[in-house]
């Protein structure tokens, strides 16, 4: 089982739940590839090589996709992605009306391209605390156990 965990992070936010996923996965022995979109060479024909994604994306503004993730967005629509697994994670901001749609815009993207995602979309009210580290281990066990 190939796993990466693929993340666009502009203040830093969503790049610390992508590390704690990482730690998490260290601790379990779980062997994943990490790319940060826009730093690393990935893009949307990358996911086929890997049998299961954690993606993350933060919410731009209110309620756009990043500037980062628009053309990989577009480009998804070139890929079939069935019987890949995806689960969400991003930090989001409360002050917005539109909390953290990046992420439902993003799995409706997946879905329709024949993904399948698991468990409840992370959405991290800015930077990550002890409660939402406990919601990181609790969907990286969803994420895992999807993929036996």
């Amino acid at each position: 089982m190939k796993i990466a965990i693929v993340y666009a992070s502009m203040t830093g936010n969503t790049e610390m739940i992508a590390e704690e996923f990482k730690a998490y996965f260290d601790k379990h022995s779980v062997e994943y590839q990490s790319y940060h979109i826009n730093h690393d060479d990935f893009f949307a024909f990358d996911l086929t090589d890997y049998d299961a994604i954690l993606f993350g994306s933060y919410t731009y503004g209110d309620g756009e996709l990043p500037f980062e993730l628009e053309d990989f967005y577009d480009e998804l629509d070139d890929e079939d992605l069935s019987g890949k697994i995806f689960s969400l994670f991003g930090s989001c901001d409360s002050f917005y009306p539109l909390y953290g749609v990046a992420l439902d815009i993003l799995a409706d993207k997946f879905t329709a391209q024949g993904a399948t995602v698991v468990g409840e979309y992370l959405k991290v009210d800015l930077a990550p605390d002890g409660e939402d580290i406990k919601q990181v281990h609790a969907l990286a066990d969803t994420f895992l156990n999807a993929t036996k």
